[in-house]
Order: C-alpha cells, then structure tokens, then sequence
C-alpha cells in the first residue's frame, strides 16, 4: 500500500467507491419520540443526561405520589423519579406498563434528573430551530412546556398524507414544573 505512488499522492482517491464526502448536518441534534396518544415529540439532545430502556419491575412504586410519578429508578446509584410524560401533559392516554421494557429519557437541569418515561424512540435527529415556529391548537395543559414546532411535509411518496406535527419540548420548564407537588 505505501508502495503505491497514488498513496502519497492522493492521485485516485476520488474515484475509490468508498470516498464520500460527508455533508455536515444542519441544525441541532434533538432526540424524537412518541407518547402513547400518538403525538410525537422532540427534545434538544444537550439537555438530555440518556436514554435508557428499563423493565417495569426495575421501577419502584412510591405510595401517596402524584400520579404522574410511575415510581423511582436507581441508575447507577442515582434514584431518580421517572414520570408518565403523556400524562404530564395532559394527553387522554396512559403509558402501557405492562411490556417488557420502558423508553426512558433522562433530562437534567442544574442538579435535578427527571425520567421521563414514553411510548416510543424514534430516534436522533438534526432539526434547523430556525424553521420552529410557535405551536398552534395546542391543549392549555401542554402549552408551557413547548418551544415550539416543526411542520413536517409528507413524504413525496405519501402525497395523500397530511403533515405531521413535531413538537419541541422546554425540559427545564417539565423539570421545573410545580405539577411534581400535586
């Protein structure tokens, strides 16, 4: 190889099967998902401490909690409270429990870990914020938790669907909220 005279000097490398030039992502990295009403959801990835999927056995039952608690969760030494994040938000729809494993989506603000439990990973996702707009038709109960919204267009090949709504969450506001006392 390093006796190949195109190996030093470049001569070639563009025509190799392997050579991509990678594009650079636009926006920011937010992590997508889904809450047991269908709805679906983003949150900024630097607000995000990890995800984790966990057994429902693995999630301790706290008696005389709100009932937007599922219980506590002990990551590696950490007990954490993880919460029905659908329901924080007011949408109709429990989190099924009764699967064997639960999305959890750990946020932090300053000192303070919340679990957020949900229906659902999409996945990680560069969103532009530039293209969030203010959320519309949204419930009073969700408002102040959102940043804002992406309109998503159909997909070429669906024309006859309609556009998706992806909603960005504010997670210091969720772990702030005064909804964890009631």
């Amino acid at each position: 190889m390093v006796g190949n005279p195109d190996f030093l000097t470049g001569i070639g490398l563009e025509q190799a099967p392997e050579f991509q030039e990678l594009e650079s992502p636009e926006g920011e990295l937010h992590l997508r998902f889904f809450v047991p009403s269908g709805n679906e959801f983003a949150l900024s990835a630097t607000g995000i401490r990890e995800v984790i999927s966990q057994s429902p056995d693995r999630i301790t039952l706290i008696p005389n909690v709100s009932s937007l608690l599922l219980g506590t969760l002990n990551i590696r030494g950490r007990v954490i409270w993880v919460a029905d994040l659908g329901q924080f938000l007011g949408e109709p729809t429990t989190l099924n429990t009764d699967r064997p494993e639960i999305p959890v989506i750990a946020v932090e603000d300053q000192d303070t870990i919340l679990g957020l439990a949900v229906d659902q990973i999409v996945g990680m996702d560069w969103l532009d914020v530039e293209q969030v707009r203010l959320p519309t038709n949204v419930p009073d109960s969700m408002a102040p938790f959102l940043r804002g919204e992406w309109v998503i267009p159909p997909k070429e090949e669906v024309k006859e669907q309609e556009e998706k709504i992806l909603r960005l969450l504010d997670q210091v506001a969720i772990v702030r909220s005064a909804r964890w006392a009631a």
